[in-house]
């Protein structure tokens, strides 16, 4: 009755992506195994394959679903320092996601599905940095975006790798970016900016 539980199974599609997040969270993406994701789903192992095709496939599912997911993180804040705070909320709430999307060497990265994703996610990033008044941009409002990125992706990496416990300890990794950005941004010579 192998075939039964092969071909019933409900969402097959679904079931490898969550047993393939599990993996990453736990093991990171290179512990990756479609064998190993069809058995933790209960299913042969070929049947992975007509979902995702190969390992490859399988990783541009994670980040086009973690690029949307991610998109819709940032829409409802009102400014860079709550994407900011949204950015490191994600990478917390979303730690395998987190891994594959910012590893382009994992995945295709001309995946339609992937590209529209992505494209959303910048879109709802570089919209905080055009609120910026023009003093704060400086001349090149590219760097003010890449100045922005660093500051929230280099809190939430060193965050998801463990270099945080003593200093977030319990608190929420969202609170304590915000308090950090504010530390950095709002001096006596910048009072009050965002």
């Amino acid at each position: 009755m192998t075939s039964e539980r092969t071909y019933h199974h409900g969402d097959l599609r679904r079931a490898v992506l969550t047993a393939a997040l599990d993996v990453i969270e736990a093991d990171g993406p290179d512990a990756l195994s479609l064998r190993d994701l069809a058995r933790r789903a209960g299913v042969s192992h070929a049947a992975p394959a007509h979902h995702f095709k190969d390992r490859t496939g399988l990783l541009t599912a994670v980040a086009a679903e973690g690029y949307a997911l991610f998109a819709d993180a940032l829409a409802d804040a009102p400014d860079l320092r709550e994407r900011g705070v949204a950015y490191v909320r994600f990478a917390a709430r979303h730690p395998a996601h987190f891994q594959v999307m910012f590893r382009p060497e994992l995945y295709r990265p001309d995946d339609a599905a992937l590209l529209t994703a992505k494209a959303r996610a910048t879109e709802a990033l570089q919209a905080g940095v055009g609120d910026l008044p023009d003093a704060a941009r400086g001349e090149d409002a590219r760097l003010a975006g890449v100045a922005a990125w660093s500051l929230a992706h280099g809190f939430a990496t060193l965050l998801l790798s463990g270099n945080l416990e003593d200093p977030v300890g319990g608190r929420d990794p969202g609170e304590v970016f915000r308090v950090l950005a504010g530390l950095l941004f709002d001096s006596p010579t910048n009072p009050g900016s965002s």
